[in-house]
């Protein structure tokens, strides 16, 4: 029975290589037998997608199929071009080398990258190294805002590994060292065969590293590694923000077989403060005056957060709400402390309350000489005009 191979990959007639190496990659990942166990009908459907990919990506074997199908590819059929199909010859023959495992190998080592622990097909690129670098860490560090003007110097603390000093990071007994390992050979993969599949998996016996520690290191049980608690001073420069990240480079996990230290990244988050709010570089509070201040003017003094003090003129008239700009008194940037935001104050206005009748009536003859203000004027012209 003729097998259409483009129909197999889910492809046109003319689709190119880029397009049939995706197509291949996404019929052979999902009836792969691994992802299908048991499943004899996706195991079929493996091999058919195996078969068709193996001869639409040779131009010849795509020539061929193109001119005389399936048939080709076939033992007993007639006699192609290049040999193919050879008549009572294996049509498979050598296939093995150049066809299911190829492409097997192709699927696996770019799409699945270690699913099985290692690559697909042996030799030296699948073998773990027992060199690797350490992981990074991360420290959430909490500063104030006085802090973010001033920088400061925290001294922290944290878990993390370094290299055994016992072993010196081999995990080996000290006046020893790790040997080959004898079932893979160092290669770090064993294999085995299922039909036409050769399939490799991590060695269970080195765990992939290739090589086997007989006497281990008392201290690190083998690892190389062994726990500790770092305390490190970190400098905080001025101007950080809520999110900063401080890189720290050589300070995470010790790696292993002699691979590099990772790094420990600091999180800068900044506590709130009971009087100032932060609007980027702006400092922002609320100031509370009362009644009178604000219509005929006062100064309040305002501490800052570097330790001065600073006067907050509020001119007469001022509505509440309102809000006075204090140009350069606000947050360092990051990079460029001369360069700071401002201090802007909102200014809310107290009304009296619990007055006295005396209080009353003064305020009551304060208010009959005073002539309505701008606002209470044009609200008063409006209700006039809609309501006559």
């Amino acid at each position: 029975m003729t097998k259409d191979f483009y129909k197999i990959l889910g492809v046109d007639k003319g689709a190119d290589e880029a397009a049939l190496k995706a197509a291949y990659r996404k019929k052979a990942l999902e009836f792969h037998p691994d992802r299908n166990p048991g499943n004899q009908e996706a195991e079929a459907k493996f091999k058919e997608v195996n078969e068709a990919y193996d001869v639409l990506r040779d131009p010849q074997k795509r020539a061929a199929y193109d001119r005389f199908g399936s048939a080709a590819f076939e033992q007993g059929g007639g006699r192609g071009p290049g040999g193919f199909g050879a008549a009572g010859g294996n049509p498979f023959e050598g296939f093995q080398q150049g066809g299911f495992e190829g492409n097997f190998d192709d699927l696996f080592e770019d799409l699945m990258g270690g699913l099985f622990g290692q690559g697909f097909g042996g030799g030296p690129q699948t073998k773990r190294s027992r060199a690797a670098r350490g992981a990074d860490l991360r420290y959430n560090l909490e500063v104030t805002l006085a802090q973010v003007v001033s920088g400061t110097k925290a001294k922290i603390s944290y878990p993390t590994t370094q290299s055994c000093r016992t072993c010196d990071g081999s995990g080996a007994k000290k006046g020893t060292k790790p040997t080959t390992c004898g079932t893979c050979q160092g290669q770090g993969t064993v294999f085995m065969r299922q039909g036409f599949f050769q399939m490799s998996r991590t060695c269970p016996d080195c765990s992939g590293t290739g090589q086997i520690i007989k006497e281990k290191c008392a201290d690190c049980h083998g690892a190389g590694r062994t726990r500790t608690t770092r305390h490190l001073e970190v400098t905080v420069p001025v101007g950080v923000d809520e999110g900063t990240r401080l890189r720290l480079a050589g300070e995470g996990e010790a790696g292993t077989g002699g691979a590099p230290s990772g790094d420990l990244f600091v999180f800068i988050s900044v506590a709130k403060h009971p009087l100032f709010q932060r609007d980027g570089l702006n400092l922002e509070l609320t100031v509370p005056v009362g009644m009178l201040d604000a219509a005929l003017g006062t100064e309040v003094e305002l501490p800052l957060l570097n330790g001065d003090k600073t006067t907050l003129k509020i001119p007469p008239g001022t509505q509440p709400g309102e809000r006075v700009r204090l140009h350069g008194l606000g947050l360092p940037a990051l990079g460029r402390p001369r360069d700071c935001g401002d201090l802007v104050a909102q200014i809310q206005v107290e009304i009296p309350t619990n007055l006295s009748k005396a209080q009353k009536e003064q305020l009551a003859t304060l208010q009959a000489a005073l002539k309505p203000g701008r606002a209470q004027e044009g609200f008063a012209s409006r209700l006039r005009k809609l309501f006559g």
